[in-house]
């Protein structure tokens, strides 16, 4: 079932509600510039034999409203976006699983709105104040990106067309997908000729690396953290490379960590069922109490 979430200001967030409607809802929320439909299907169907799974477009993603130029925001104020699909939706409390800037978002909700969380989940993350959620003063005793992504990223709003935005996005899963597990192209491009599809643009949505960074600085906070929560851990991740996944379990309080051999920072389907069994048995663990 497809939803249309009014977050204000005119912008409307796509959002998709899948799986057993009478298991625990449990929320995905994806990293920056993706549509929700980058969460693998295979994924989501594994999850949803136990849950209710809900994945949605973030603001200038997929079907959601690309409005940065009339209504710009902060990193930060995507966290209230996941909050508004869940009262939509009329879900009190889920499990919620975060990836990449989804990480990010997770760490935000355990914050400011744990009553709304069941479990969480976080993956290919750093700390709030570390890594790519660094504030200003932020300490850089962790690695950051690999130079050449750097480098890569700094070509993310160019102008292309259609086949070449399309090559453009292929090589960047490649990089991200890390050098331990073999790179299908034909997946990759597969997914991402369907995000185009699923958008009806080509257009590169990378209105969250022009979106305030302000008040993510937050990571002293997460030691008070009650909310069960999972760090899994990708140790070919170019982008949040280890030891950040020990990090980020060590100062959220009473977090576990699970580490998946060989991942990077993408969901291929050599990872989808590792990464499902981790968050199932995790979400399980909480549900049976």
């Amino acid at each position: 079932m497809e939803h249309l979430v009014d977050v204000g200001d005119g912008v409307t967030l796509w959002a998709q509600d899948r799986g057993n409607p009478d298991g625990t809802p449990l929320l995905l929320i994806m990293g920056a510039n993706s549509s929700g439909l980058t969460w693998p299907d295979e994924l989501v169907e594994i999850l949803g034999h136990r849950h209710r799974v809900i994945r949605y477009d973030h603001r200038d993603t997929g079907r959601s409203g690309w409005d940065f130029d009339r209504v710009p925001y902060a990193i930060a104020d995507l966290a209230d976006d996941a909050v508004a699909v869940l009262d939509a939706l009329g879900i009190p409390r889920a499990h919620v699983v975060g990836m990449s800037m989804g990480g990010t978002l997770v760490q935000l909700l355990l914050l400011d709105h744990p009553d709304r969380l069941l479990s969480a989940t976080v993956m290919c993350t750093s700390a709030l104040g570390a890594g790519l959620a660094a504030g200003p003063e932020a300490s850089s005793e962790l690695p950051g990106p690999d130079p050449a992504l750097l480098e890569f990223w700094s070509h993310m709003d160019a102008d292309r067309d259609a086949a070449d935005e399309l090559d453009w996005r292929v090589e960047h899963w490649r990089m991200l997908n890390g050098r331990a597990l073999p790179f299908d192209d034909a997946e990759f491009r597969h997914l991402e000729q369907r995000m185009i599809e699923h958008a009806g643009r080509h257009e590169n949505p990378a209105a969250h690396a022009r979106a305030d960074q302000g008040g993510l600085d937050r990571g002293g906070e997460l030691g008070a953290v009650t909310v069960p929560t999972l760090v899994i851990e990708a140790p070919e991740d170019p982008v949040n490379p280890p030891p950040h996944g020990a990090h980020l379990a060590a100062v959220i309080g009473g977090a576990q960590m699970v580490t998946v051999a060989g991942m990077g920072h993408a969901l291929p389907r050599a990872v989808v069922e590792p990464v499902g069994a981790a968050i199932l048995a995790h979400t399980g663990a909480v549900d049976s109490r």
